[in-house]
């Protein structure tokens, strides 16, 4: 079975929802990004999603585009993401790890490449978010032969139709975007997340995750009453941002955020 898989049944029979943090690997420097994936799992992560550095993130809010080309600008290239998680596995074998990003960088290093190096450092699933299921007629059965699960995002304006597709091609887990808008972005109404996950119940047993708008306990609580996961990136970045000037007090900024959720999200 999957990590992923895996996680959401043992999530599932404690009666708990999934924390899903995302940082953008290589921010503020490659050599940190290690010990923040650690931090975030000791605060109470159940998957993580890590961010591959991308010059135009175009789903993305200005937070984690700046992110983005902090990480750039260090050098950090998709190669150097593999050698994370292969370092992370040597402590941590359990915890799924879910690479996230855009198709190019992936089309550098080829496809058949990417997966199969992705399998062999223990990346778990991937969420490409500039490929619809129409366009991973390719990649699509490179990963599923690794045992990495293809994950898709489904929004507010995602018609019914729509969304019946991309969840007969997705694994993993639905990554539901909660508002319209980019990453980072306000007003997280958890009612109207719920009236738009009903339908998706219907069209799919994968756990449905929740992200955009989630910045504190309040928010992050309230989404895990309607969701099986609460996805968390912004509020984690700008905590990077505001103190990239002192790296070494960062995984303790992020432990912070982090458990505040859990907590809330556990009460």
């Amino acid at each position: 079975m999957n990590r992923i898989d895996q996680r959401f049944s043992e999530l599932k029979q404690q009666g708990r929802k999934a924390l899903i943090p995302y940082i953008t690997a290589g921010d503020p420097a490659p050599q940190y990004t290690v010990s923040f994936m650690h931090a975030l799992v000791e605060a109470g992560a159940d998957v993580i999603e890590l961010g591959v550095p991308f010059s135009d993130p175009m789903a993305d809010g200005p937070i984690i585009q700046k992110a983005c080309e902090r990480a750039l600008k260090q050098g950090t290239r998709l190669v150097d993401l593999m050698q994370m998680v292969k370092e992370f596995r040597q402590t941590d074998t359990t915890t799924p790890v879910v690479l996230m990003g855009y198709l190019n960088p992936i089309e550098r290093i080829g496809y058949e490449n990417f997966a199969d190096q992705a399998a062999s450092v223990g990346v778990d699933g991937v969420l490409i978010v500039d490929m619809p299921p129409e366009e991973a007629e390719e990649i699509g059965p490179l990963l599923k032969s690794r045992d990495l699960a293809a994950i898709f995002l489904v929004a507010p304006t995602t018609s019914n139709q729509r969304a019946a597709t991309i969840c007969a091609h997705g694994e993993g887990y639905l990554y539901y975007v909660s508002l319209k808008g980019v990453t980072g972005a306000a007003t997280l109404n958890a009612d109207d997340v719920a009236e738009h996950l009903a339908p998706l119940r219907g069209m799919t047993d994968l756990p449905l995750c929740v992200g955009f708008g989630i910045r504190d306990g309040v928010t992050a609580a309230e989404v895990a009453k309607v969701a099986d996961g609460v996805i968390v990136g912004s509020a984690l970045v700008n905590r990077i941002a505001e103190s990239v000037d002192a790296p070494e007090t960062i995984a303790g900024q992020l432990k912070s955020v982090l458990a505040e959720m859990r907590t809330a999200m556990d009460a």
